[in-house]
């Protein structure tokens, strides 16, 4: 299946994790694509499999609209066009509320949500020439609250309706935005939180499927909403959550 033959995508967070599946994902279906990372030597690993002509890796961080502005311009000068606009990546920072620090706060909200923001604004000029779409990368946590995780919360909320507001204003320029919604996924982010068996159990209490999620789980969502299979779909903010969202908080009974 090469759903994305002859196009082009980004994908931020790209060195590892959800953002490392996606790209590889994209590159499978036959996207040129860009990576885009902080980290130097997780793109290197995640491209080195990857076709080279049809592969770019940028070494950038995403909150800062300069470095955004300057590799989605890049992408386009060297692939020709933009098709495909990944925001996904991320930091986390968590705690008691005023244990939180004025730096923990700032370095979640630029990362998760100004990042975001940025990226869409960069593409949007080179999506309108292509009728493209955007996915970003949200979380369970930005559709209901978690203890301990105010900052988070707070990004990815506010992600979930930048989405939608993004979804009416450029619905009728030809451009599609969507999000998906994660809920607990095996990546570098969360490693610690895994080693936790108790909590790992916990957690699958709440799951119906009964297990944490892969990363390709999430990127098979990506591709699929990225792709024209979703050509009536914006605005949608999609649970990948193993049915998380589908229980009223209420403990599992039997």
């Amino acid at each position: 299946m090469e759903r994305f033959k002859d196009k082009v995508a980004i994908v931020t967070g790209a060195a590892s994790g959800m953002g490392a599946a996606i790209a590889r994902r994209l590159s499978q279906e036959g996207a040129s694509v860009t990576l885009v990372d902080r980290q130097a030597e997780g793109l290197e690993a995640v491209a080195a499999p990857l076709e080279a002509a049809r592969t770019m890796t940028t070494v950038a961080d995403v909150s800062d609209s300069r470095a955004v502005d300057a590799f989605v311009k890049a992408t386009v000068e060297r692939f020709g066009r933009l098709d495909v606009m990944v925001n996904n990546a991320g930091v986390f920072a968590g705690g008691e509320p005023d244990k939180i620090t004025d730096d923990q706060w700032h370095e979640v909200i630029r990362t998760d949500l100004d990042g975001v923001f940025f990226g869409c604004r960069a593409a949007i000029p080179y999506l309108e020439q292509t009728g493209g779409s955007i996915v970003n990368t949200a979380s369970v946590s930005g559709l209901g609250g978690d203890w301990g995780m105010s900052p988070y919360n707070a990004a990815k909320g506010g992600v979930v309706n930048l989405t939608r507001a993004l979804a009416l204003d450029l619905g009728r320029r030809g451009v599609r935005i969507n999000s998906v919604c994660p809920s607990l996924t095996r990546t570098g982010m969360t490693v610690d939180m895994l080693k936790d068996k108790a909590l790992v159990e916990k957690f699958k209490e709440r799951m119906p499927l009964g297990r944490v999620a892969e990363p390709e789980d999430i990127a098979g969502v990506v591709a699929f909403l990225a792709s024209d299979d979703a050509r009536f779909v914006t605005g949608a903010n999609i649970p990948v959550d193993g049915g998380v969202m589908a229980s009223n908080g209420q403990p599992p009974q039997g």
